[in-house]
């Protein structure tokens, strides 16, 4: 059965709704099983200790970028129709979003995919702090942050779309994969040194894959679709929000990002039953619940000033080579990596979880 015939069968909304829980049924059983973390991987670089969490890290990374900027020089799909490259972007967006969300994401020890794939598997702490990341994501899109989102999201805008950094350095076709290739390699030399089995770095290229499924699905129904359709990819911050608000209201739309969500979380499920690894698990105290919400809040307001968080921005935006992404992107790096140090830091004290 085509895509047409899909469509005239189940109806758009129930087709792009089950694209979203494709790509993220592929996320949650690759994020579960590699532990995937850009949070861990940013600690590791915070404590000169390169580990297995950032060679699972730079192969997703490396991963998306690949069949991303593949498919795109093979004409599959065409990313200059994306939000990220076909409207203007923030720079000071990028830049505050990204720090807020940086230091968030130290706070609530992991990121938004992260704390998604612990709560599938029992853990009661992710599950609340993914509840406050998603209210506050959705008051920083449509309520009471919104007016400070836009303030800092419209210090600096972009002239025209949002710069492509290959485009602008007038980079030859194919240079999106060499780049992609170098950071595999890289990954491999820090998976190889920390002996990361196989099986892990099988599932960090699942983690890339599921961005890549994630924009060869949206394109094609883009192409298909009589109404318009946002081209796009694996994201939380946004999805996370409007999952929220369908299950709160009537007449929310069913679309990708609604079953993005809970197709990761039954793919996470089924992962960690698979294995074994699910268990309920709960707060150490007062002071710890403090923490998690707190930093799950400036994760939601970062995402959201940003325009990502750090699959939508850090791996989805930078496999388009979307300017604002990857600034995004280094933002939130430096500003875990500081927040590391100046919070949690204490030599052979502090476990990377």
């Amino acid at each position: 059965m085509d895509v047409v015939s899909l469509i005239d069968a189940l109806g758009e909304p129930a087709v792009f709704a089950l694209a979203g829980v494709v790509a993220g049924i592929i996320f949650g059983i690759s994020a579960e099983q590699s532990r995937f973390c850009l949070r861990a991987a940013a600690v590791e670089v915070a404590r000169a200790t390169l580990g297995s969490r950032m060679a699972v890290w730079l192969l997703t990374f490396s991963t998306a970028l690949l069949w991303t900027q593949a498919m795109h020089t093979m004409g599959i799909i065409d990313l200059g129709s994306s939000r990220w490259l076909a409207s203007p972007g923030t720079l000071s967006g990028a830049i505050v979003g990204g720090v807020v969300f940086g230091i968030g994401m130290i706070l609530a020890r992991g990121c938004p995919g992260r704390l998604l794939v612990l709560g599938a598997t029992g853990n009661l702490r992710a599950i609340l702090s993914g509840l406050v990341f998603a209210v506050v994501a959705q008051m920083s899109l449509e309520g009471a942050l919104s007016p400070i989102r836009e303030f800092i999201s419209g210090g600096w805008i972009t002239k025209g779309p949002n710069p492509n950094i290959l485009w602008e350095l007038n980079m030859p076709s194919g240079s999106g994969i060499v780049i992609g290739i170098a950071f595999a390699a890289l990954a491999l030399v820090i998976a190889y040194r920390n002996r990361v089995s196989w099986v892990t770095l099988l599932f960090g290229c699942g983690v890339g894959f599921s961005v890549a499924v994630g924009w060869f699905l949206t394109y094609t129904l883009a192409q298909t679709s009589f109404d318009p359709v946002p081209v796009g990819s694996l994201t939380f911050s946004g999805p996370s929000a409007d999952t929220l608000m369908y299950l709160l209201s009537t007449d929310s739309p069913l679309e990708f990002d609604v079953g993005l969500i809970p197709g990761v979380a039954v793919g996470a499920f089924v992962s960690a039953l698979m294995a074994g690894r699910l268990i309920w698990q709960g707060w150490d105290g007062a002071r710890s619940m403090q923490r998690y919400l707190a930093g799950a809040a400036l994760m939601g307001f970062g995402a959201m000033t940003a325009g990502g968080c750090t699959i939508g921005a850090g791996v989805t935006g930078g496999s388009t080579f979307a300017l604002t992404a990857w600034v995004a992107l280094v933002s939130m790096w430096l500003a875990g990596m500081a927040a590391d140090r100046l919070i949690d830091y204490a030599p052979h004290t502090v476990p990377v979880t």
